[in-house]
């Protein structure tokens, strides 16, 4: 799941002009659910906007594209990608199947109210330490989770992403080398600001700020 500082995939908002947080965005949203270890992607199956008709509301909410009005190419480029290579697991066979998916584990893993609960909240001026996030994540997605930071203009550690291992079954706590099956996780992000949190540093965790995500505290 990512924080406001992310724009499409792979690189960071300073990296894309055009890059707005759409003003009914106010929490984590969804980055991306991706299945590792496939043998076969099936590019050639189409996704409609009937297929996620539905869900658009929800999508939008949790899963918005952040390049303004691009909202369901967004979504048909997650479909190809990564959705056809889970195609062949029950509960994923379809694109709304898939889409559906990912917003039932966005709402069970839900990283604002997680953190909330242990007293983290979004702030311009408080920072955290990695311990502070591994004590308050970790009963909830297994000490196997990954935070994920950039460093912003001022050079300061800032968490904005948080990668969930499942099995595929979708239980938590798969390894990289576990060998009974597809997992579901983030690829490597191929020339990526994106790095895991530095444990010897404070880490901000930032407010979302609409008029200007690249300076949200600015």
């Amino acid at each position: 799941m990512a924080r406001n500082l992310l724009c499409g995939e792979r690189k960071s908002v300073k990296d894309i002009p055009g890059c707005v947080v759409p003003q009914h965005v106010q929490n984590w949203t969804i980055h991306g659910l991706w299945p590792m270890h496939v043998d076969k992607c099936c590019e050639c199956w189409p996704i409609f906007n009937s297929d996620l008709e539905e869900l658009e509301p929800e999508l939008s909410q949790l899963w918005p594209s952040l390049i303004k009005g691009r909202n369901f190419t967004f979504w048909r480029n997650e479909w190809i990608k990564h959705g056809s290579c889970a195609a062949c697991k029950e509960g994923m066979n379809s694109p709304t199947r898939y889409f559906q998916t990912s917003l039932k584990l966005r709402r069970h893993f839900n990283i604002d109210e997680i953190l909330k609960n242990s007293g983290i909240e979004p702030s311009c001026i408080n920072s955290y330490k990695s311990d502070d996030f591994r004590k308050a994540l970790a009963p909830i997605l297994s000490d196997l989770h990954e935070i994920q930071c950039v460093r912003d203009d001022e050079e300061r550690e800032v968490l904005v992403q948080v990668k969930i291992p499942l099995y595929q079954n979708f239980t938590l706590g798969c390894h990289q080398k576990d060998q009974e099956g597809f997992v579901i996780s983030s690829p490597p992000l191929v020339k990526s600001p994106l790095r895991p949190c530095p444990t010897n540093s404070p880490i901000f965790y930032f407010p979302i700020k609409h008029e200007d995500p690249y300076h949200p505290c600015a």
